[in-house]
């Protein structure tokens, strides 16, 4: 999935014309502080190098020698650079600057068209042929990219080409060819070399099935797929997906074999498999009466390809494995077939600012096409999934939001399963797991991809607020008697200021729990001095942040709320003056190496 682009703005003018690109393409909008944004920054070249970095395309509403200038020294393979436009602030005009034939053409067309702007494209493919023959469509390759600027070159020197093979995208151009010209552009199957002279393009029509046993070794697999397209001359280039029964959506030889090929697995039930019985030229009862299809190697692939496609290579096996492969009459869609193994991605997404959300949270909520949380946690992260169908879930719903997010992975879906903080503190991976645990889930959902992605908890953002109370041994209890017993709490209590810890208080009070707060307040007291700071933070990294440290004598029940995270000391925790401000801190013993040394 190409990531979502950014819109990179230095004024208010900028944010009001990206606000109008976003609304139209998606992605999000950057500005620099205190502009108000998705995402601020302070540091402008230090910003747009992280975000060229990580590929995402950039759409900087500033003047064009900017990102030149702050670009220029982190570029380093134009056949790789990430997609880089510029758009004047008046909306006059978009002008691709990097990655023209990576998306930024094409970006910069539509971004155009949405905003009655002129796409200023430069290079010459485009502005002579209308096409960019680096650059093929959706469902194919070109086998031989090192050639295209030769034969570029050729075209609009007046050479003429010739089409071999059916390319509609090709023979719609404005490209010179004739039935005979000197320069050839080949659209096959085949695995044929190109030159100087000649263009091979390989349409993505091939269904590659796989069949294999438990934890066969992917080298196994992949080797065996290798020689059955040799065996029949086949470019692996034209391999449009790997397939096979769904009760291997979770072998790990299969997507190995997907990952060296570069293309997606799909998964069939044996039913389905079954119903290309009479079309398979080695069906098998053995496999039959194990899984109640007659072929998985050779079903898969023929399903893939329809009732219009054929097999090209029939059953080949290793010793754990089998491979088939069939063409397709035209370019194969693998989202249109089958279905994928499914992915739940349980992420932590911090206490809510983007500037807290980590890189692969990022990626991930970008990558999702469904997303499950809680509202107002789907709001804070809406510029980032914008291409995701969201599944909007109640405070205190947390079970059923579980169960659809692992429902909708069991369907095939990429979801992402949203909580605050980070997923695996007093949040949604822990439930999810229980409900695996518990067994009562589809057999897609115990075979789909699960991934639990950190973020900040609120205890670590707390911390840094306040400076590094955590400096040493801490725990984290939550004072929440719904889902544990308050005896149980108390225990926990008790023992974490017997033994000293700094401790962070997670579900202080609700509107109906106002006493437990204070009674770990008394507990504590009776172990610590009545001095030792306390940290109240509420609302971290949103609207309405506010951190304040008070004495654990003073702590006061009715200025917690439930947005509130409580962080007490230990005894030994204490406070320094600097930069105009007073920090908490507990120290962790260095103070003995400097009088030692």
């Amino acid at each position: 999935m190409t990531p979502s682009p950014v819109f990179v703005a230095l004024t208010e003018a900028g944010v009001a014309l990206a606000r109008r690109g976003t609304a139209s393409l998606g992605g999000e909008v950057h500005a620099k502080a205190p502009l108000a944004a998705d995402r601020s920054f302070t540091d402008t070249a230090a910003h747009l190098r992280a975000l060229f970095s990580e590929g995402r395309p950039i759409v900087g509403i500033c003047a064009a020698g900017i990102l030149i200038r702050i670009l220029a020294p982190v570029l380093t393979d134009k056949h790789t650079d990430a997609p880089v436009l510029t758009v004047a602030e008046d909306g006059s005009a978009v002008v691709p600057l990097l990655g023209g034939h990576h998306g930024a053409n094409d970006l910069a067309r539509r971004l155009a068209d949405r905003l009655g702007a002129h796409p200023a494209i430069t290079t010459a493919g485009d502005v002579s042929f209308g096409i960019a023959l680096d650059q093929p469509p959706e469902g194919w390759s070109l086998a031989n990219p090192a050639d295209a600027k030769p034969v570029m070159a050729a075209l609009l020197a007046g050479a003429e080409g010739r089409l071999e093979g059916d390319a509609d995208w090709l023979a719609a151009s404005d490209l010179p060819l004739r039935e005979s010209g000197p320069i050839r552009l080949v659209a096959t199957t085949a695995d044929v070399a190109g030159d100087e002279r000649t263009l091979v393009f390989h349409p993505r029509r091939l269904a590659l099935g796989l069949g294999c046993e438990r934890n066969a070794e992917p080298q196994e697999v992949i080797a065996l797929a290798q020689e059955a397209l040799a065996s029949a001359g086949l470019a692996s280039q034209s391999v449009a997906a790997i397939v096979s029964v769904d009760l291997k959506a979770d072998e790990p030889a299969i997507h190995a074999a997907a990952a060296h090929f570069g293309v997606p697995a799909r998964f069939y039930p044996a039913e389905e498999l079954e119903a290309e019985a009479a079309r398979l030229a080695n069906p098998s009862e053995i496999v039959f009466r194990e899984i109640g299809c007659h072929g998985v190697a050779e079903g898969a692939a023929l399903a893939a390809v329809g009732a219009l496609g054929s097999l090209v290579v029939e059953k080949r096996k290793s010793r754990r494995a089998t491979c088939a492969i069939a063409v397709a009459p035209e370019v194969l869609d693998p989202a249109a077939t089958g279905r994928a193994r499914g992915r739940l991605a349980i992420i932590g997404i911090g206490p809510g600012t983007h500037d807290w959300l980590t890189p692969e949270a990022r990626r991930l909520l970008g990558q999702a096409d469904a997303i499950v949380g809680y509202s107002l946690y789907l709001d804070l992260i809406d510029a980032i999934a914008t291409g995701a169908e969201r599944f909007d879930s109640d405070l205190g719903s947390e079970e059923a939001r579980v169960r659809k997010a692992l429902a909708l992975a069991g369907e095939g879906r990429n979801v992402a399963l949203v909580s605050s903080g980070d997923a695996g503190i007093y949040a949604m991976a822990t439930l999810a797991f229980e409900c695996l645990d518990a067994g009562d889930v589809s057999d897609g959902t115990k075979r789909a991809e699960i991934l639990v992605s950190p973020g900040i908890s609120a205890m670590q953002a707390a911390a840094a607020r306040a400076g590094a109370p955590l400096g040493h041994d801490f725990c984290a209890i939550s004072l929440s008697d719904l889902l544990t017993p308050w005896d149980a709490i108390e225990r926990r209590v008790r023992a974490a200021a017997e033994g000293d810890f700094v401790v962070a208080f997670y579900n202080p009070v609700s509107q109906r729990r106002r006493t437990q707060l204070a009674a770990a307040r008394e507990i504590l007291l009776a172990h610590r001095p009545p001095d030792t700071p306390v940290i109240l933070a509420r609302n971290l990294g949103r609207d309405g942040e506010r951190v304040e440290t008070v004495a654990l004598a003073d702590l006061d029940i009715e200025a917690v709320d439930m947005l509130t995270v409580v962080v007490v000391g230990a005894s030994s925790t204490r406070q320094v003056t600097a930069a105009g401000r007073t920090w908490t801190y507990t120290p962790r013993g260095y103070e003995k190496k400097r009088i030692a040394s």
